[in-house]
This record gives C-alpha cells, sequence and structure tokens, in this order.
C-alpha cells in the first residue's frame, strides 16, 4: 500500500481514525519522515532502535505504509506496516514517552487495522516482547490473541534473549 494510496482512502485529509484527538492527528509517513521515526524508534527501543536506513528500506517494500501520528505539528509516535495479499503485518508501533497514556498507539494501531482492511487484508499479525506489558495490554484490547511463540527472539542489554509473542487478529467478521 504506497502513501498515494492511502491519501486516496482519505488519511490525509480526513484522518484516519474516528474519535480522540490523537486519532486525528495521524497523517501518512514519507520518506521525508525517516530521521522523525527513527528518533521515536530509539526512544522506544533504545536497546534496539531503527535507523533511517533500516526504516527506509522497510518503507520502501510492496506493500508498506507508515503512519504518524502529531500532538500539535509535533512527532508524538508512528506505526510501520506492511500487507502481503490477505496478510498485514505490524513491523513496529513507537510512541515518544511524553506523549504516551493519551490514546496515541490505540489510534494509530487502530487506523492501520482499518487501512489493512480496506486493501483487502483479512488477518493482522505482529511480534511482542513478553517482556512489553503496554505492548500487550494494546494489542489484547484490540483483539489480538497469541497465534506462536518465537524462542530467544529478542536481546536485551546485549547480555540475554527474551521471548517474543506472535499475536494475530483477523480483520473481517465472522
Amino acid at each position: 500500500m504506497s502513501d498515494e494510496d492511502a491519501a486516496d482512502r482519505g488519511v490525509a485529509d480526513h484522518g484516519v481514525a474516528k474519535g480522540g484527538m490523537a486519532e486525528r492527528e495521524i497523517r501518512p509517513g514519507t520518506a521525508l519522515d525517516l530521521e522523525i521515526m527513527a528518533e521515536l524508534h530509539e526512544a522506544s527501543f533504545p536497546e534496539d532502535p531503527w535507523h533511517t536506513q533500516v526504516l527506509a528500506r522497510l518503507l520502501a517494500m510492496p506493500g508498506s505504509l507508515a503512519l504518524l501520528s502529531e500532538d500539535r505539528g509535533r512527532p508524538a509516535g508512528f506505526i510501520l506496516m506492511s500487507r502481503t495479499l490477505e496478510t498485514c503485518e505490524i513491523l513496529t508501533l513507537a510512541v515518544a514517552p511524553a506523549a504516551r497514556r493519551q490514546g496515541r498507539g490505540t489510534g494509530l494501531l487502530g487506523s492501520a487495522l482499518r487501512l489493512c482492511a480496506a486493501a483487502g487484508a483479512e488477518r493482522c499479525l505482529l511480534e511482542v516482547a513478553v517482556d512489553n506489558p503496554t505492548a500487550l495490554r494494546l494489542y489484547a484490547a484490540a483483539g489480538f490473541t497469541e497465534a506462536g511463540r518465537r524462542t530467544s527472539y529478542y536481546q536485551r542489554n546485549g547480555k540475554y534473549w527474551i521471548d517474543a509473542l506472535v499475536l494475530a487478529r483477523n480483520l473481517i467478521a465472522d
């Protein structure tokens, strides 16, 4: 899904999500936002930050889309996803420490899920560290359930490894 596709679906003009202020300030992320996204990612994941080159490569993949949440014109968070056929994958979700607990993660996730469903995705997948209770609560509240486990997937402090849970959610009604 390209940035143009997202804009065609009303992301830029109408806000992707409906609801609170955090959701109305969401816009497509572009290559011009890579440094901002790298800073947000490093603030959220200091033990394994994704730098601009990594984010550029991911954003350039066919089917990739980033959404950026702003607070009065300042970057507050972003989500990066990729869609292949009927499956959407959330690659990362990062919210600036000062912008947390304001619904930004919920707004970004909801917007991403709606865009993926509108583009024909039937299911969404993601990986989350087992030691990230805030993210686990966010994804559970959004209807994600455990679909698997990746043993020793994330490294912490260069010393030890922890597992990741693979979470899934259907995007179409049963």
